[in-house]
């Protein structure tokens, strides 16, 4: 029987105007389809104008200008839609979701469809359940003793994945999805017998553990920074601007 990390995935991925996930806004979003490790991935794109100013800081990390926003974006309404519907239909073809620190683009997703659908992410997925893989969450608990930062970019660093064109939605998509396989791989021992739907109930069990050791580490630091342990959906919706 193939494991799961050999066989098919689809990926999420983002590019936002910030990194608050209640007020700032997708710009670019990509979902990467991938039957076996090696085949040729299917990439959907998005590119969306926004209706609110890109600050010149998003603008540094990802290219994506005002100008090019509105002359070749489209309005959020039915991008946050199809997106929806197409993480659904992901999901009901049994394919599980990579998503690199999925709190955040989930998150965010899922405020875009309230501000603009009056809709919800969790709406999309009552009769057929998300199952997520982070990589960044496997990977800190798999191997939590490991110094340095766990960026997309250091992950890919680490476990020899080639990430091309980073910052861009589809490129960083493909090597989250990559770097999940290859944690696999590293991994196996305690990972092939588990399901997705099995790591998707333990990723936010480990993450909430993560994220409590990461509140501890900053009121040592004397930091009053707040760590959120919800994932991978941070549930509380405050006003939205």
């Amino acid at each position: 029987m193939t494991c799961w990390y050999e066989g098919p995935l689809a990926a999420f991925d983002t590019e936002t105007t910030g990194v608050d996930v209640e007020t700032d806004r997708i710009v670019s979003a990509a979902v990467v389809v991938q039957d076996a490790p090696g085949s040729r991935p299917r990439v959907t794109r998005w590119l969306v104008n926004p209706g609110v100013p890109v600050p010149a800081g998003a603008t540094a990390v990802h290219g994506l200008t005002d100008e090019h926003l509105q002359r070749n974006g489209r309005w959020p309404s039915p991008v946050m839609e199809e997106i929806a519907l197409e993480l659904g239909e992901q999901a009901a073809a049994g394919r599980p979701l990579v998503v690199m620190n999925a709190p955040f683009d989930l998150t965010l997703l899922d405020r875009e469809l309230r501000r603009h659908r009056a809709s919800s992410l969790d709406h999309w997925f009552e009769s057929t359940p998300l199952r997520v893989l982070d990589p960044r969450v496997l990977d800190k608990h798999l191997d939590r003793y490991r110094k340095g930062r766990r960026t997309l970019t250091d992950l890919c660093a680490h476990y020899d994945v080639v990430l091309e064109g980073a910052h861009d939605a589809a490129a960083d998509a493909l090597a989250s999805m990559d770097v999940v396989r290859a944690v696999g791989r590293r991994f196996a021992a305690r990972l092939e017998r588990l399901s997705p739907a099995e790591l998707h109930t333990l990723q936010a069990v480990w993450h909430a553990a993560q994220a409590r050791g990461l509140q501890a580490w900053f009121a040592r630091s004397g930091s009053d920074e707040a760590v959120d342990p919800a994932w991978p959906l941070r549930p509380e919706l405050r006003e939205a601007a």
